[in-house]
């Protein structure tokens, strides 16, 4: 399935990193970014550590995170939540029906619930998985500019489309 093999894409691109990465650089914080490469790392998986335990719950809430110190600190537990999504995900190849709470009052806990499924989850988390890779690059590039990145990291398939639209065309 398509989704599938780009989450997989993505999680690989990710992993890649964080073998490649330095344990200090892994935690180092970037002036760039005022966040570590981890702290990115780690907000991105747990979005999609949410949506497995919605996929078990029913459920998908994206703003009751852990928010796993251990995980944006230590790259091995990184790299292991990796490889745990990517299971996920390869077992989980059909939709299922989710509901979706969000909540976007800052003074409120009140939540809404809408309805969503699984395969628009996933989406969604390749989307914005694709965003923080975007803003990870520029703090790799500061602090770890060792590191050998794909030329699509955190590039979006559409945006590869396009630019070789024109290329072509020219």
């Amino acid at each position: 399935m398509q989704l599938s093999q780009a989450a997989n894409n993505i999680l690989k691109q990710l992993a890649g990193v964080v073998e490649q990465i330095t344990e200090d650089d892994f935690s180092k914080p970037s002036h760039s970014l005022h966040a570590t490469v981890g702290q990115h790392l780690r907000h991105t998986l747990e979005f999609f550590i949410c949506l497995e335990q919605g996929y078990a719950e029913g459920i998908v809430n994206y703003d009751k995170r852990i928010h796993n110190k251990a995980m944006e600190n230590d790259k091995f537990i990184a790299i292991h939540t990796i490889k745990q999504i990517q299971e996920f995900i390869n077992i989980n190849q059909g939709d299922k029906v989710l509901k979706l709470e969000v909540g976007y009052l800052p003074d409120s806990d009140v939540c809404e619930t809408i309805n969503t499924n699984y395969l628009r989850e996933l989406v969604y988390n390749i989307e914005h998985a694709v965003h923080h890779m975007a803003i990870m690059k520029i703090g790799i590039r500061e602090i770890a500019d060792y590191i050998t990145l794909p030329i699509d990291f955190g590039i979006a398939v559409s945006t590869l489309r396009y630019k070789e639209s024109v290329v072509a065309t020219h």
